[in-house]
Order: structure tokens, then sequence, then C-alpha cells
């Protein structure tokens, strides 16, 4: 049986079309995690559990939408930051965290006091969360953390200052960012 040069060349060329369709550079299969570490400029997004220092949980991501951030841009706290540097896709790490390099400590000179009419009514009470808006437009919140006929005062710390922090974490993505 003889085949003429078209049906080889075109079998051949059939069989390298199928070939170049599985190396082409810069396609991903979804099954494969990226080997890409976690470095300055990357996009990352994980899940986690925060567990404050006297071990009560302080909130978790774990089945729901993951945190994602880039490395380096300073949209998360420091100290978290700093430890998954390094980490890939499907890693999982416990990372503590002190009050300097995670909200930062406890500032009295964030609390003041200011008149009780310049709160609203429903929150002037003791532990009654409130927001504003700060010198440079800013949105700001705030604790009331005690209450008198003329005055309530409250604190401006962040609600995690000052507390030790523990992050359970899993990578669940790392990718180049992209600009906007």
């Amino acid at each position: 049986m003889r085949h003429s040069i078209w049906q080889m060349t075109t079998g051949a060329m059939l069989a390298l079309t199928l070939t170049f369709s599985w190396t082409v550079p810069g396609r991903t299969q979804d099954a494969a995690p990226s080997d890409m570490p976690i470095a300055e400029g990357k996009k990352v997004s994980f899940e986690y559990t925060l567990t404050l220092g006297d071990g009560t949980e302080g909130g978790t991501n774990v089945g729901q939408e993951p945190l994602v951030y880039t490395h380096g841009k300073g949209e998360i706290v420091p100290g978290l930051e700093k430890e998954l540097a390094g980490l890939k896709a499907g890693d999982t790490k416990q990372v503590k965290v002190s009050p300097k390099d995670g909200y930062g400590e406890l500032d009295p000179k964030r609390t003041q006091q200011i008149p009780i009419d310049k709160i609203p009514e429903q929150s002037r009470k003791i532990g009654a969360q409130i927001q504003g808006t700060g010198p440079a437009g800013q949105t700001m919140f705030a604790k009331v953390t005690a209450v008198d006929d003329k005055n309530a005062t409250i604190d401006l710390n962040h609600p995690l200052a000052g507390k030790d922090l523990t992050f359970d974490v899993k990578i669940l993505k790392v990718e180049e960012a992209t600009t906007q």
C-alpha cells in the first residue's frame, strides 16, 4: 500500500500540532499548583484562621472567599507578610505575630474625650463601635470606653492593637500581579 507524501505530511503535521498544543509556553493546567514562590509584587490568595493570645478565635475565611493581597505593598500586617515570603501554593504555615509586627501596641494617646452630643444616641454606651471621618477624610473606627453626662471616652486604637496573633494559613495561589 502506497501513501502519498501529502498523506504522510498531513499526519506528521497533525502529530506536531497535538504536541505543540500541550507545550505552548505560558499555558497552565488547572490541576497543578504553581511553583512560583511568594515574593515582592506577586498576587497571593490564601485562607487563614486567626487565634488571639488568650486562645479565642479572632476570625477565619476558611471555606469562604480567600484573602488576596499583593506581596510587598503593606496590605496585610507586616509580621504575617514577612513570614509568607517564599511559600508556594499548597503550603501551610503557622505564623505568630507580636503586637509591634501586627496592629501595634496600645497607644494611650489614641484615647480621647468628646462631647456626648457628637456621638449618635444609640452609641452612647460602653462597648459601642462608632465610625467617623478623620482629618484627611479617611474612615476611622472607635470604641466607646466610658460615658458620663457631658462626654464619651473613645478609643481609636485598632481592636487588635496590643494583642499577640497566631495565623494558621494555607496558600491557595501565587501569581503575577496585574497592573491596573
